[in-house]
C-alpha cells in the first residue's frame, strides 16, 4: 500500500476516535475532537497532492479517498446533530447526492471506468470541511450561546449542502449515459 492509500486509511480510523471525543461534553475533548477532525482534513489534502505528485493515483485511491471524506464529514454532521446544531435535513440531502454518486461510480466501474472527483466535489467537500471545523471551534468558544453557535454552524451546513446539490447535479449530468436502462 502506498502512501497517499496509507494517509488514506488513516482518515477513516480517525474517525471513531473523532467521534468518541466529540461525544464526550467536556471543553478538553471538543478541542481533541477538532484536532483529529484537522488532521484527518489535512490527510485528504496531502493523499491526492502525494498521489498526483509521485504518479501513484490508484484505483484503490480514487474509490478509498472519497468515501473516507463522506465517513468524516457524515460523522461531524452525526454529532452536530446530535448536539441539536442542526436539523436531520442537511445530513439527508448530503447522504442522497453521496449515495446517487456511489452509484454511478458504481456503474462506471462494471463499464471498466472509475470517476475521480470532479473540482465541484472536491469543493463541496472543502466547503462541508469549513463548516464542521467552524461548527466545533464555536462549541469551545463558551462565550457564545449555544442558540448563536447553532445558527452559525446551521448556516455554513445548508452552504455546504448548496454545493453539494451542485455537485450531484455535476455527477449525474456528466455521466446521465450510464444510468440508461438497457
Amino acid at each position: 500500500m502506498n502512501l497517499p492509500n496509507k494517509l488514506t486509511m488513516l482518515r477513516v480510523v480517525l474517525v471513531p476516535v473523532f467521534m468518541a471525543f466529540m461525544m464526550i461534553d467536556t471543553l478538553w475533548a471538543k478541542i481533541v475532537g477538532l484536532l483529529l477532525f484537522c488532521a484527518a482534513s489535512l490527510t485528504d489534502m496531502l493523499d491526492g497532492k502525494i498521489a498526483r505528485a509521485q504518479n501513484l493515483v490508484t484505483t484503490f485511491g480514487k474509490f478509498a479517498d472519497p468515501l473516507a471524506d463522506k465517513m468524516l464529514t457524515t460523522a461531524a454532521f452525526l454529532i452536530f446533530m446530535d448536539k441539536g446544531l442542526i436539523g436531520p435535513w442537511p445530513i439527508f440531502i448530503i447522504l442522497v447526492r453521496e449515495f446517487a454518486v456511489s452509484g454511478i461510480r458504481l456503474a462506471a466501474a462494471a463499464d471498466g471506468s472509475v470517476i475521480a472527483a470532479s473540482f465541484w466535489g472536491k469543493f463541496k467537500t472543502v466547503t462541508q470541511m469549513i463548516s464542521v471545523i467552524a461548527g466545533i471551534l464555536l462549541m469551545c468558544i463558551p462565550v457564545i450561546p449555544f442558540v448563536t453557535c447553532g445558527i452559525i454552524t446551521s448556516i455554513l451546513v445548508w452552504i455546504s449542502v448548496l454545493f453539494t446539490i451542485i455537485s450531484g447535479a455535476e455527477y449525474i449530468i456528466k455521466n446521465r449515459h450510464l444510468l440508461k436502462l438497457k
